[in-house]
């Protein structure tokens, strides 16, 4: 029996010379599928090149909508930033590429699906548990796993099978979608050097920014933003529109070191710059809104959702349980935030909800206000009162200790 794979395809060296790999090694049919989460690139360029190199079909799926409202939009909600640091701008489109890929392998009977990702990262950890979830039956390829070809060898490999390779040299490996923009290899392995400034492509350097602030105000409901500078806006619109006027300000530019879930320490470079922005409107706003109870109590749910999301566990039913509660923590996160751009830097400024639990009556200092200061003598001797107590023990035990001469 022919296998019949269905192959994720960027259109780059390594997927195009998995089309070849796979029809060789297992005289396969290979089906290819690009699904546009705003990655750069014509799309019927990639499908040319793939109709090219022999498939028997490919698919160009633009799930960009999908993408912003099932899969960044909680992510705002969870306010989630892996290791404070990393907003999940390559990770989330994991689970929605498999399931596309799912879908397709469905259509047309396929007995396989396979991927580009590398034996080191975490990618594969998230391709293969959401292939093993949602198609059980299929069999998971991973060509560099297998193939063991080194960069050279590849272009060799390329050119003796009659693929186009680039002559310019590709310094970065790049992830992009509209969520952000990953830049790894080359002189940022080396931790204890500033990335090069030719790294970065959606932020301004700071130096070269804007002299002169920039006020944006986001309007959000139940959660999600809806608006930008009181214009209404598709979530894909509003991320666009926010990552280019962040980025001109060089807003977005993370660079930390990061635990992978096969254990490796590496040093990551993004470009996030809607993200970055929007995450910190988001946790302003939940702060004016929610109890202290409920946001000290979130803050735990959130590095949960976050780390299962990361660790390639979207299809756990836990994710679906936390979000439940996040859920239901958005009912009031509803209002305005103004963030301050400047010069690589942002900073909430202003907000304002018609949930606020933020009382000026209560906050300001003069005599004649709605807090009566009477009550706090009476909580601040009930509040300490444990505290106090253990400390007056340590004192006599001290005491009677000194008395015996011990030391």
């Amino acid at each position: 029996m022919t296998e019949k794979i269905v192959l994720a395809y960027s259109g780059g060296l390594d997927t195009s010379v998995m089309i070849k790999w796979l029809q060789e090694k297992y005289n396969a049919e290979v089906i290819t599928a690009t699904i546009n989460v705003g990655q750069p690139g014509d799309l019927a360029e990639v499908e040319q090149k793939a109709n090219k190199l022999g498939v028997l079909k490919h698919y160009s799926i633009d799930a960009k909508e999908e993408f912003a409202t099932k899969y960044i939009f909680p992510a705002i909600k969870a306010n989630a930033l892996y290791e404070g640091k990393y907003p999940l701008s390559t990770t989330l489109s994991r689970p929605l590429i498999v399931a596309k890929m799912v879908e397709i392998a469905e259509k047309e009977s396929a007995t396989a699906l396979a991927h580009g990702c590398t034996g080191k990262g975490n990618d594969q950890v998230r391709f293969d548990i959401s292939i093993g979830c949602l198609a059980p039956d299929l069999k998971i390829i991973a060509p560099v796993r297998e193939w063991n070809m080194t960069r050279d060898e590849e272009i060799e490999y390329a050119k003796a099978k009659g693929i186009a390779v680039s002559t310019a040299a590709k310094k970065y490996s790049i992830d992009e979608s509209i969520w952000g923009r990953s830049i790894e290899c080359g002189a940022l392995e080396d931790a204890s050097r500033e990335p090069p400034e030719d790294a970065f492509e959606w932020t301004t350097s700071p130096k070269d920014a804007p002299d002169t602030p920039e006020y944006v105000t986001i309007e959000f409901k139940a959660g999600v933003p809806v608006a930008l500078n009181n214009e209404t806006l598709a979530p894909v619109s509003l991320i666009e529109k926010l990552n280019k006027t962040s980025g001109k300000h060089g807003v977005g530019r993370i660079d930390h070191i990061e635990d992978r879930m096969v254990g490796i320490k590496s040093r990551e470079i993004y470009e996030c710059p809607a993200a970055t922005v929007l995450l910190e409107a988001h946790k302003d706003l939940e702060k004016m809104v929610l109890t202290r109870h409920e946001v000290l109590f979130k803050q735990q749910i959130d590095t949960q959702w976050t780390f299962l999301v990361y660790a390639g566990l979207w299809l756990d039913p836990l994710r679906e349980d936390l979000e439940a509660f996040i859920n239901k923590s958005q009912e009031n996160v509803t209002g305005e935030v103004c963030v301050k751009l400047y010069k690589g830097g942002l900073q909430v400024v202003g907000r304002s909800s018609p949930m606020s639990l933020y009382d000026q009556n209560l906050v300001n200092y003069n005599i004649k206000t709605g807090f009566n200061q009477s009550y706090s003598k009476g909580f601040i001797e009930l509040w300490g009162l444990q505290t106090k107590m253990h400390n007056l023990l340590k004192r006599k035990i001290k005491g009677q200790k000194t008395a015996k001469g011990e030391v």
